[in-house]
C-alpha cells in the first residue's frame, strides 16, 4: 500500500522547463510563510526578473532553488532534479550545473582575476589543460581579457561583478541565478552588467535575476514575476515593476 502511494506521488518535470515549483510553501518557526503556495514554471532559455519589496520572499526562493532550504509543502524541480528527494551526496553535482552571482561579489581578495575564475574549475577537478583554455575564453566574454593578472582590490565595482559572472559561467551552467547583481553598482555599471546578462541569455543560458531595481526592470521589458509577502501576485511577459501603491 505504501509503495503504491509513493508511486502516485512521483511527478516528472516537463521537458521544456528548467525550474518548476508546484504549491510551494516555506514557513519558519514564527510569523507568516516566507512563500505561500507558489506555482512557478520557467522554461529553458528564458530571461526572468523576480521582484518585490524587502520581505516578499525573494531570498527564500533563491535559497530553495539552490537547495539550501527545503519547502514546508509542495514540490521543486530544477533541471530535472527533484529537490525534495535529492540525496545529500548529489547536491554538489546539482549545484555545479547552476551559476550564481551575488550582490556582494564573494571573490577571493588574495587572488587575481584569473585565479578567482579558475578556482571554480579546480573545485570540480577540471583538468589543468581545460582550465587554461576555458578561463581566458570566459574572461574575454565578460570584457576582462586584459585584466587577468589584476588583483581584486584594483578593480572597479563593475569589474568585480564581471569577474563574479565569469566565475559563475566558467562551468557552463544551464541556469544563471543572479541575486541583486547590481545592488552595489552605479547606474552605468548596472547597465553594463545587465547587457552582459542579456548576452549570456541570447547564447542559450536561462537567466533568473532577483532585483528591486525598478528602472532596470522597466527598461529591459523581460518576463517579470512579482512576490508580495510570500504570495506570487503577478507574472507578466514583457512586464514592468509595479509601483508599491
Amino acid at each position: 500500500m505504501e509503495r503504491g502511494f509513493r508511486r502516485r506521488q512521483v511527478r516528472r518535470q516537463p521537458e521544456d522547463e528548467v525550474i518548476t515549483l508546484e504549491g510551494v510553501t516555506k514557513s519558519y518557526s514564527s510569523g507568516a510563510p516566507a512563500l505561500n503556495c507558489v506555482d512557478l514554471h520557467i522554461k529553458q532559455g528564458e530571461f526572468v526578473f523576480i521582484v518585490g519589496v524587502s520581505g516578499s520572499g525573494k531570498s527564500t526562493l533563491i535559497r530553495l532553488l539552490l537547495r539550501e532550504l527545503v519547502p514546508t509543502e509542495g514540490s521543486i524541480y530544477v533541471m530535472g532534479y527533484d529537490l525534495n528527494r535529492i540525496r545529500h551526496s548529489q547536491i554538489p553535482k546539482f549545484r555545479r550545473k547552476l551559476g550564481v552571482v551575488f550582490q556582494d561579489f564573494r571573490l577571493l581578495p588574495d587572488r587575481n582575476v584569473y585565479e578567482n575564475v579558475a578556482f571554480a574549475q579546480r573545485i570540480v577537478q577540471t583538468p589543468a589543460r581545460e582550465i587554461r583554455k576555458r578561463v581566458p575564453s570566459v574572461l574575454a566574454m565578460v570584457g576582462l581579457a586584459g585584466k587577468y593578472k589584476s588583483k581584486i582590490k584594483e578593480l572597479s565595482g563593475g569589474e568585480k561583478q564581471r569577474v563574479a559572472i565569469a566565475r559563475a559561467l566558467v562551468n557552463r551552467p544551464e541556469i544563471l541565478l543572479a541575486d541583486e547583481p547590481t545592488g552595489n553598482l552605479d547606474p552605468a555599471n548596472s547597465r553594463e552588467v545587465m547587457r552582459l546578462m542579456e548576452q549570456i541569455n541570447e547564447n542559450g543560458t536561462t537567466v533568473v535575476v532577483v532585483t528591486h531595481d525598478k528602472e532596470m526592470v522597466n527598461r529591459m521589458q523581460k518576463r517579470v514575476i512579482e512576490l508580495d509577502q510570500g504570495d506570487l501576485i503577478s507574472d507578466e511577459e514583457m512586464g514592468v515593476y509595479h509601483d508599491e501603491d
